[in-house]
């Protein structure tokens, strides 16, 4: 009998069931038991999957046959509502797309099924995926697990929320701006977005602007993004921007015979102030890579503390949702939430201010080209605040009055510029809620990412923690 199988992660309970020390149907079960004790105080699940079960018996049968097994064989998954999922409800986070259901999967949800995972249920989204909160005029808001009074980000906030509350072991969310990272960061667990073009978007709404969307894994431990990545990744013959292989990677690897190159940055770090608590878990972040036999030193990127890239993204990114949205919401105008008409109210971005923000994205890039001449990755906060309370316009940060939107500040330069990066756990704040670090490295690179965090991991004095609900 295996106590606590809501707490194990993916990896172990796929080893588990592999060696028939656990079934699918155990496992399976045990998640819905958790789905249904803690969603109705948290509301991270807003459908459920209802062949899952069936899938169980099937995948416990299939063990018991001795069949070939996935790498993720009788596993529950979780999926963001903005993705499809054959047969299951994909409302997008508004009552205009009420009772939608997909016919086929997503690209990447497609995959995890053929590894042998089994879809259990989706979770919320903002509306529209488009938010740095999780809530809409559907199915209403998202609690953080680690206390229901403050938020678990967004816009993967659902996926998150479920993960962290054991009511899934492994998800798959999506990143605009922050919403794979920041909704990690915020309730503790492991959000990874790898290099843009790496995962297909097929079967994720919306769909613009796609130069800027990524599809990840989220997970309560490294080596289940690094699995589901390695599972997700690839091109689908349908999204024109994922046309690299996993197999081909410039990181350092896990075969690399030197010393692994860290540079750290934390305050001044990015456009805007960090509060103390996240810097001092960067710090701290740093000094345990130093002791795991690292190369580590701080430094200083002046293109991050000069570049708004909140109001670059913005100014690119709106001109392109927009009509996509107006289409969507024509006759619907009653139906649409706060965060659907920031975008539908706002003024067309000036083509020179266009041009001007694509032009400092060129900047950022060249910057970071330079910067992983001579490092090999960056370590840095995801949100330059911890989770706060629902629905925030303005905070305090070090003394400075900030909008909510500032939590995007260290997040946003890189989904800009579509490079590898991945959110974790290292610190606690003061009211006991999560805080993150960053890690990430130059395009293409995944296994630096990915062994650098393990690195992490492995020293970390919060590994292993859950909320008590």
């Amino acid at each position: 009998m295996i106590d606590n199988i809501v707490q194990l992660d993916a990896t172990r309970i796929a080893e588990l069931i592999a060696q028939r020390k656990l079934s699918p149907v155990e496992v399976m079960q045990a998640h819905l038991d958790r789905i249904a004790a803690v969603n109705p105080r948290v509301n991270a699940i807003v459908a459920l999957a209802d062949g899952a079960m069936d899938a169980a018996k099937k995948a416990e049968a299939a063990v018991k046959s001795d069949a070939r097994l996935g790498a993720l064989h009788g596993v529950p998954f979780t999926v963001k509502d903005g993705i499809d999922t054959a047969g299951v409800l994909t409302q997008r986070g508004s009552p205009i797309f009420r009772g939608r259901v997909a016919d086929t999967d997503a690209t990447v949800v497609a995959r995890l099924k053929a590894a042998g995972a089994i879809l259990i249920a989706k979770t919320n989204p903002p509306e529209f995926s488009y938010s740095i909160e999780t809530d809409n005029l559907l199915t209403g808001q998202t609690n953080n697990p680690w206390n229901l009074d403050y938020t678990p980000g967004g816009s993967s906030g659902g996926e998150s929320a479920a993960i962290a509350a054991g009511m899934s072991p492994l998800g798959v969310g999506s990143d605009l701006s922050i919403s794979l990272r920041g909704p990690a960061a915020h309730t503790g667990i492991v959000g990874f977005k790898a290099t843009h073009g790496r995962m297909p978007m097929t079967g994720h709404w919306p769909r613009v602007p796609r130069r800027f969307w990524h599809i990840g894994p989220m997970a309560r431990s490294v080596r289940d993004v690094a699995l589901a990545y390695s599972l997700m990744a690839g091109p689908d013959g349908a999204d024109g921007f994922s046309i690299s292989s996993p197999d081909f990677d410039t990181g350092v690897g896990t075969k690399s015979t030197r010393q692994v190159r860290v540079g750290w940055l934390a305050s001044p770090g990015f456009f805007g102030p960090t509060d103390p608590a996240v810097v001092a878990t960067v710090k701290a972040a740093a000094h345990a890579l130093g002791n795991a036999g690292c190369q580590v030193e701080e430094v200083r990127l002046p293109v991050l503390e000069q570049t708004d890239a909140n109001s670059v993204l913005w100014k690119l990114q709106q001109m392109e949702a927009r009509p996509e949205f107006e289409k969507v919401t024509a006759g619907h105008e009653g139906q649409i939430f706060r965060h659907a008409k920031l975008v539908l109210d706002a003024p067309d971005t000036p083509i020179a201010d266009f041009v001007a923000a694509e032009q400092v994205v060129e900047r950022l890039r060249d910057s970071f080209a330079d910067y992983f001449q001579r490092y090999d990755a960056l370590l840095c906060p995801v949100t330059p605040f911890p989770a706060t309370r629902h629905g925030l316009d303005d905070l305090v940060v070090n003394g400075e009055t900030v909008s909510a939107f500032h939590v995007m500040s260290a997040t946003s330069p890189f989904s800009l510029t579509g490079m590898p990066a991945l959110s974790m756990r290292f610190g606690t704040s003061r009211d006991g809620l999560p805080i993150g670090v960053q890690i990430v490295s130059s395009w293409l690179a995944e296994s630096t990412v990915l062994k650098v965090a393990s690195l992490l991991e492995e020293v970390s004095p919060v590994r292993n923690l859950h909320p008590a609900i």
